[in-house]
């Protein structure tokens, strides 16, 4: 090694891959997802047993189909909650959502005639000659008696109601909608909500917050013994793993129905709940470590063999009687639904499927049991002195050891690390992240045995084969990244062989797809030296070398624009234009081609208008061209109007300019502006009017068009929709001279002071404008 090449030294590359893992740490979600894997690892390599106080009853297939299609009438919810009370059950979780009342049909006519009868006794009968006051007829009293029998029986609201509150033991779910709040809520939460929030001196705390609340109607929440939170976050893999034990609702503290369901087991109220900052939450002596935002990390109890951590009956089941009653007593009864359609279903550490009714049970039992996970406050600082000693170790240690002394050191410290995660979690609940360093000592170890052995002479035989496959990883890799010339460099470096001509078949097609047909070539060539039979590799060596002479998109003009066309409708690859791939033309216009584009992220169809400046500018004009077609998108972009077509993208590739918009059905006005297929006059007015106010909402903005004509208006006679397109087009060639000397624009609608290149405002536009309202309206022009 040349004296003073610090950067070939091992310690500079060592170095460099610390702060590269680091930067992709950053910036990747891969290794925080090996984090969350190595977590779920570490749950199930624990092994504890969950409360025997709790029990489950789900509202299952079995259940529906014997009582009924979803929702039930609120009568079978009142039953069921009736047979648990006798029952003695300790506290009834219900998670069922009882936000709207439950109006049954009869119970609509059944108020209306009580409404009528109630008015029919108010007036009174005329007198008797007698004097006497005439009796009341009796039949109306009983009939009466029975719309009011009928009023309460049907009032399915009101018997849960009154269900809820004789058992005094029924807790309900509330849902919020999680954000960061901007201002004052629309409504203050219910009383039967803040009856049960935590109060204390917590304004150190943070918390996760709330900007909506969606709660039970008020008589059923009345009738509860309290009210929690619902609410589930999944990490970034879609998994559920923390409890939030409070959320903070515009300054009012609820905490979960998991807290609540515990709180009340111990015959403790919201009152008793006391939360320590960034250390944890209280209940009575009950104490759940949380992190910064008050959010436990739940224990997942496994299945042990058939049979589950939680028993879970059927609710049909039980309200049939199948199931008595009396072993409910005592217990902590969980409510919620477990069919198909009815409840969806989360993703936990122990299972891939858990309706959400069986997540509250461990989280209940977690709670009760002390039994969870803890991130203790200060992880930070360990998990980067881990990562820092790695780090040293790969930068001064490994360089001195030998390959085989190397590997067993790095060997050790994989193990350690490894180990220290799953005793940490398996002894003391304990959660370090250290998948980080981990995947720095294997990535590092590898890089620098591989470099240290590829300049070795005595491993050069294995390392040619070793060099090849890790250089058809790397082509791999630049070919995903989109660095195909690297990728080509990487993949000559292999050996031939039926993998190799894939990847070089496969690069040839990304190469068609972006236009570079004599570097597709030479990726096909290159196959067809080694096999000339191989797939088609004949057929698109030619089309790629005929393609390579002509151009694939922006065509304007003969040959090159028909050969354009006919590679989009041939079997080649489907070019594509930064991320949009190119479906069809759709036809074509003074600087360009406008082409039906799809966005493969979304889905979504566009409009893309192509503009081969290269061809129209040379030297200073066409980089001014360039950043004056790119402001011009940029301000189109930020016009936001109903009759403006919207612009999504702008790019560049290969000096061909292009702009995505949104794409319209229906066509320009240019048809109308001729006889006899001139519009209606009011239909006439309308459209024009339309582009008037478009016009005016850009000129607001001080963005002028300078090209409007009818076709620049697009529109779809069907859905009578007419929008403004090519804002800001016209200014790329405004002002510019053209290589044969002309100014580009339509002449025929220009304003005078346009024509003569004065500076011009919105007012030319509105000149424009009356130009072809006097076309659409008279089949001519005016001048």
């Amino acid at each position: 090694m040349k004296k003073g090449a610090f950067w070939k030294a091992d310690w500079f590359l060592a170095l460099i891959i610390s702060i590269a893992v680091l930067t992709f740490n950053h910036f990747s979600e891969l290794i925080p997802s090996l984090e969350l894997k190595a977590y779920d690892l570490g749950v199930k390599a624990t092994s504890k047993n969950p409360s025997d106080k709790i029990a489950i009853i789900a509202i299952d297939d079995q259940s529906i189909a014997n009582i009924g299609r979803w929702p039930w009438s609120r009568e079978v919810h009142a039953k069921m909650t009736d047979k648990l009370a006798e029952a003695k059950a300790k506290v009834i979780g219900n998670t069922v959502f009882f936000f709207e009342p439950q109006i049954d049909p009869g119970l609509q006519y059944i108020n209306r005639l009580l409404e009528i009868y109630n008015k029919s006794l108010a007036v009174a009968p005329a007198p008797r000659p007698d004097g006497i006051a005439p009796a009341v007829n009796p039949d109306l009293v009983k009939f009466g008696d029975i719309l009011s029998d009928a009023e309460k029986s049907l009032n399915t609201d009101v018997r849960l109601a009154e269900s809820f509150k004789k058992a005094g033991t029924v807790m309900l779910p509330i849902v919020f909608d999680l954000g960061e709040p901007r201002g004052k809520p629309d409504k203050a939460l219910p009383e039967f909500v803040n009856k049960h929030v935590i109060v204390g001196d917590d304004r150190n705390a943070q918390y996760y917050t709330a900007v909506g609340a969606q709660y039970p109607i008020d008589i059923i929440g009345d009738a509860a013994a309290a009210i929690g939170h619902l609410n589930s976050s999944p990490d970034t893999d879609g998994a559920i793993r923390q409890e939030k034990i409070v959320i903070d609702y515009f300054g009012e503290r609820v905490p979960s129905l998991a807290a609540m369901i515990a709180a009340k087991s111990l015959n403790l109220s919201a009152k008793d709940i006391k939360v320590v900052p960034g250390e944890n939450v209280s209940l009575g002596n009950l104490k759940i470590r949380t992190d910064d935002f008050s959010q436990m990390y739940t224990y997942f109890y496994k299945d042990r063999g058939d049979r589950p951590a939680f028993q879970v009956d059927s609710f049909y089941d039980v309200y049939s009687g199948k199931i008595p009653v009396d072993k409910y007593r005592d217990k902590i009864v969980l409510i919620g639904a477990a069919a198909a359609g009815v409840g969806s279903t989360q993703v936990t550490p122990v299972s891939a499927v858990m309706y959400p009714v069986v997540t509250l049970a461990h989280s209940v039992s977690s709670i009760l049991q002390e039994h969870f996970f803890v991130v203790p406050s200060w992880h930070g600082a360990a998990e980067l002195g881990v990562y820092l000693a790695v780090a040293l170790y790969l930068i001064l240690l490994l360089p001195r050891l030998g390959a085989g002394m190397g590997f067993i050191v790095t060997s050790i410290i994989l193990v350690a690390l490894i180990a220290t995660h799953f005793v940490l979690m398996t002894g003391s609940g304990m959660w370090l992240q250290l998948m980080l360093p981990a995947t720095l000592l294997v990535v590092g170890h590898m890089l620098l045995t591989t470099m240290r052995f590829l300049i070795t002479e005595r491993g050069k035989e294995k390392s040619d084969a070793e060099g090849a496959e890790s250089n058809r990883m790397l082509g791999l890799a630049f070919q995903q990244q989109g660095q195909l010339d690297m990728a080509f460099d990487k993949f000559r470096k292999c050996p031939v062989d039926e993998q190799l001509l894939e990847n070089m078949y496969s690069l040839g097609l990304d190469f068609e797809r972006r236009r570079q047909f004599n570097k597709a070539e030479s990726c096909f060539m290159y196959i067809g030296k080694q096999d000339p039979k191989f797939r088609d590799v004949g057929e698109r060596m030619q089309r790629a070398k005929a393609m390579s002479e002509t151009i694939i998109l922006g065509g304007t003009s003969g040959a090159r624009s028909a050969q354009a066309t006919l590679m989009l409708q041939g079997s080649g690859e489907k070019p594509t234009l930064g991320r949009y791939q190119v479906e069809k033309e759709l036809g074509k216009g003074a600087m360009g081609v406008v082409y039906l584009g799809k966005d493969p992220k979304i889905g979504r169809e566009v409009a893309i208008k192509t503009m081969a400046l290269a061809t129209e500018f040379e030297g200073d004009e066409l980089q001014e061209a360039k950043d004056r077609f790119f402001r011009e998108a940029e301000s189109a972009g930020k016009l936001d109007h109903p009759c403006i077509v919207k612009i999504y993208d702008a790019g560049e590739e290969h000096d061909l300019a292009y702009i995505a918009m949104e794409f319209l059905k229906g066509k320009d006005l240019v048809p109308f502006t001729k006889m006899p297929n001139l519009l209606p006059l009011p239909k006439v007015l309308s459209i024009v009017e339309r582009v008037a106010e478009a016009l005016g909402h850009a000129h607001s903005l001080n963005i002028v068009h300078r090209d409007i004509k009818p076709a620049n208006i697009m529109y779809n006679p069907d859905t009578d929709i007419a929008k403004v397109t090519d804002f800001g087009i016209a200014r790329v060639t405004d002002s510019s001279k053209t290589k044969t000397g002309m100014v580009l624009g339509t002449p025929s609608y220009m304003s005078p002071e346009q024509l003569a290149g004065k500076k011009i405002d919105g007012r030319s536009d509105l000149f424009s404008l009356g130009v072809m309202l006097y076309q659409m309206t008279c089949g001519r022009l005016p001048f």
